[in-house]
């Protein structure tokens, strides 16, 4: 990327903060900076809010009970308390309450982390075989060695309507938001003093930057390149045969490993037809702007069969098919950090596919960041020094503000993106294998 011409001159379009990405992470991270009386600029390339990142497609999982690992509890509790708020304060209905389905083999990562997951946090939850879940729910059909977990806290969240939401309260508060105005770099001014920043409309000044482009994150911080991967996801809507089956109240979200994939699906919601997606879909990953953004026959057709097989009765005619992206970091967690060398600089990427529901703690992470360079919140799991010596990043990477796109493709195993939660907190271990046991002889 060229740079534009550097100058020392000062100019009048002085912010506190510039927050660039106007997506899940970025609107929340203006509305609580400018909540807590800073002078904030949010700057989006697309529209606000838009369709070519990984915030949108109407409904977007929330769930408690998280394998992934223990440290994403905490902050969960605290952004459904956020998620709460801004409800409020928008006057608007964003976060739905479905209950939610872990499920898979009685041994696979996906139901014993879950499990696991609800005894060490305590959540309530029930244990159904594939038989006792379609008793329960009957729009579920899975086979009857298919272990599920229910929590009947998790839902889901409309994401436009919450970028809206924190959009809207943000500039009740003073933000300025622009759309269609993308950035074309920035520099450091001074070693901390600050940053500028040039957009294809003018150029601007902050004592801080808080970057949350997404997948478009490693053009403006080239030390990410080869560390954050965007690739590409493909979503069906279908109209159910049965609709009954498969309303708010009586059908939860989803998250199932079985041989054909894991796939993730949600009740009938802003669009007529039944939800699904499959985690990874084809593997197909490399530069944001080169994604291929139409669907084809073979996209339409995995999500079919899957939903013919184990949803019978939501598989008709075909309602909506859209792409999204995910942003993957190489272990399947979040990189949240300061910049390595210019701490006025934060970002936050590589959500992995999972970092919608975040958003709302993830924004207030953020602006803990810009006005403290640190966070109340733990995120040690999340710094990116632990990817020292991969990719480009280094202590002090020579271009701070420029990089090409990543090309590498990233495994998704289980033991790969989740391997540090199986090694931890083992005294529940033979707690989680007792039960394991138990449901297992329900068969």
């Amino acid at each position: 990327m060229s740079q534009p011409q550097r100058t020392n001159r000062v100019f009048a379009n002085r912010y506190d903060t510039i927050v660039v990405g106007m997506g899940a992470m970025g609107s929340a991270a203006v509305y609580h900076l400018a909540k807590r009386g800073k002078r904030v600029l949010g700057l989006e390339r697309f529209d606000v809010p838009h369709d070519r990142g990984s915030s949108h497609g109407y409904t977007r999982i929330i769930r408690l009970a998280y394998y992934e690992h223990p440290s994403y509890v905490m902050l969960l509790k605290r952004s459904y308390e956020l998620w709460r708020d801004i409800e409020q304060r928008a006057g608007e209905k964003l976060l739905y309450i479905t209950g939610s389905i872990d499920a898979g083999p009685a041994d696979s990562w996906v139901f014993k982390g879950a499990l696991r997951s609800a005894i060490e946090h305590d959540l309530p939850h029930e244990v159904f075989t594939g038989l006792e879940l379609a008793e329960r729910f009957p729009g579920y059909r899975l086979p009857q060695d298919i272990m599920a977990l229910y929590q009947p806290e998790g839902g889901f969240l409309v994401p436009e309507r919450c970028i809206v939401g924190h959009v809207f309260e943000a500039m009740k508060h003073g933000a300025d938001i622009h759309g269609r105005e993308g950035v074309l770099g920035w520099e450091p001014i001074g070693n901390a003093e600050g940053v500028r920043v040039f957009t294809e409309r003018a150029t601007y000044e902050a004592d801080n930057l808080v970057i949350t482009a997404g997948a478009w994150n490693q053009m403006m911080l080239g030390f990410l390149d080869g560390l954050i991967v965007p690739e590409r996801q493909v979503l069906a809507w279908f109209q159910p045969e049965r609709p009954e089956l498969f309303r708010t109240d009586n059908f939860p979200v989803f998250n199932l490993l079985v041989d054909e994939g894991r796939f993730y699906g949600f009740p009938v919601h802003g669009v007529p037809g039944f939800k699904i997606g499959k985690y990874h879909h084809f593997e197909e990953q490399g530069p944001a702007e080169q994604v291929d953004r139409d669907v084809h026959p073979q996209d339409e057709q995995v999500l079919r069969d899957l939903t013919s097989r184990y949803f019978p009765k939501a598989a008709g005619a075909t309602m909506t098919l859209k792409t999204c992206l995910f942003t993957n970091a190489p272990d399947g967690h979040f990189i949240i950090d300061l910049h390595p060398q210019y701490p006025q600089v934060s970002y936050a990427s590589a959500c992995s596919g999972h970092g919608f529901k975040f958003a709302s703690v993830i924004g207030e992470i953020m602006a803990d960041l810009a006005q403290y360079r640190e966070t109340r919140h733990n995120i040690e799991l999340f710094r990116a020094a632990r990817f020292q010596g991969r990719g480009k990043y280094a202590a002090e990477p020579k271009q701070s503000h420029g990089g090409s796109h990543p090309h590498g493709r990233t495994g998704h195993g289980a033991e790969q993106r989740y391997g540090d939660y199986q090694s931890s907190d083992r005294a529940s271990e033979n707690r989680v294998r007792e039960l394991a046991a138990r449901v297992r002889s329900l068969w």
